[in-house]
């Protein structure tokens, strides 16, 4: 169903009473509404001629509020994703890449993790979470390991203009990407044929072997030019980026965060000294196989965003598990964590071309800080509380 203002603005509202007082105004007022009706339940036979989102006109802004557009062309050595130089302005000339990363703790550090201009992790099935990470700006010698795509995959690659590299699905995913924009020339994958330079086995002692498959970037950038769809993105939307905080009416102190996914435990933590945010996952530092260094992010992003069941089967264990489709089209609350502030705000998405961007409780874009971004997606009924001063725990 579609939502109404008012109740976007009530979610916000009780996102921010959780969150309890801790130097915040009053609860911002956006004139948000979301831009899709969904039926009552998904299935999985019944699919559109394209899986484009049907949008319907973004609100307007309120007259005192600056245009939440933001198109303003970047720099040609700025990369447009971070809001940062690139040390190689030429990449810039290339199409990005999605590509699909396991989060099973047995692959752990995973490889090229920290090359990524964006990663958007999310719920897969059984309360696991999987990741999709941006490349655009940078490369890492490989990236992995690379696991199965997920609905949500329908719309990230879309976002960004990219191509996007996975290895399986259930079937009635792999049919939907079949149906999609993106099939055949964005799609590449062992399950449509692609195979060596792109994507090879790297074994290890007692790791399964579904664990073992990475990618090549060179080699899936190679694959893109081989199919005409290389080039230069042209983004109808852009992120807003500022060095120095927005100056907003909510805004709170904050120096730790946990986010508890059912089956996935991750913290992030500030780090004065860097300015950046730091990963734990499951008690343990996470790192870049590749560098040995911490994940480290200039921007946390919680993204609350509809989650719904559909009766596509995405696996038999345990009583076998449904896909979720997670509809990060029209928009919804987020929680922006940068310099170590929480900002509340909205994200939004008008078409299927356009990437994701920000505004505040006013209308006006919100700006993040440059540098790379982790998106945490999770669900709209996410619960949050305050632990102690500067440390929350969200439920998602």
């Amino acid at each position: 169903m579609i939502r109404s203002r008012g109740y976007w603005i009530l979610v916000l509202g009780l996102i921010l009473m959780l969150l309890g007082g801790c130097g915040g105004g009053e609860t911002p007022a956006a004139t948000v509404t979301p831009t899709r009706t969904l039926p009552p339940t998904a299935t999985a036979l019944v699919i559109p001629p394209t899986a484009t989102p049907t949008a319907t006109p973004l609100p307007t802004p309120p007259p005192t509020a600056a245009p939440v557009d933001v198109v303003t062309p970047f720099p040609p050595d700025v990369n447009p994703l971070t809001g940062l130089k690139v040390a190689d302005p030429t990449m810039l000339d290339h199409s990005p890449l999605a590509i699909k990363i396991s989060n099973s703790a047995e692959v752990r550090p995973q490889s090229g993790l920290n090359s990524a201009d964006l990663i958007f992790e999310h719920y897969a099935e059984g309360g696991i979470t999987r990741f999709t990470a941006i490349f655009y700006g940078a490369y890492p010698e490989r990236v992995g390991s690379v696991r199965s795509g997920r609905l949500i995959d329908l719309e990230i690659p879309a976002m960004y203009q990219a191509s996007f590299a996975y290895s399986g699905s259930s079937a009635g995913v792999k049919e939907r990407y079949r149906k999609s924009d993106l099939f055949p020339e964005r799609i590449m994958s062992p399950d449509f044929g692609v195979g060596a330079p792109a994507f090879y086995r790297v074994p290890r002692e007692g790791l399964a072997f579904e664990h073992t498959l990475f990618a090549d970037p060179m080699a899936l950038r190679q694959l893109a030019i081989e199919r005409g769809v290389d080039k230069r993105p042209n983004f109808p939307k852009l992120m807003a980026f500022s060095e120095g905080l927005p100056a907003v009416k909510d805004i709170y102190d904050v120096k730790r965060v946990y986010i508890d996914y059912r089956a996935s435990k991750t913290q992030w933590d500030y780090d004065p000294a860097s300015g950046r945010w730091l990963r734990t996952t499951a008690g343990v530092l996470h790192t870049d196989y590749l560098t040995g260094e911490p994940l480290s992010f200039a921007n946390v992003i919680l993204l609350y965003a509809n989650h719904l069941e559909t009766d596509i089967l995405e696996d038999t264990w345990g009583g076998g598990h449904m896909s979720i489709e997670i509809q990060v089209w029209g928009q919804g609350p987020a929680l922006v964590l940068r310099d170590g502030k929480m900002i509340p705000g909205f994200w939004q998405r008008g078409a299927r071309e356009e990437m994701l961007t920000f505004i505040d409780g006013e209308g006006k874009p919100l700006p993040l800080k440059p540098g790379n971004t982790w998106f945490e997606v999770v669900p709209l009924e996410t619960q949050s509380s305050e632990e102690a001063p500067g440390q929350y725990r969200f439920l998602p």
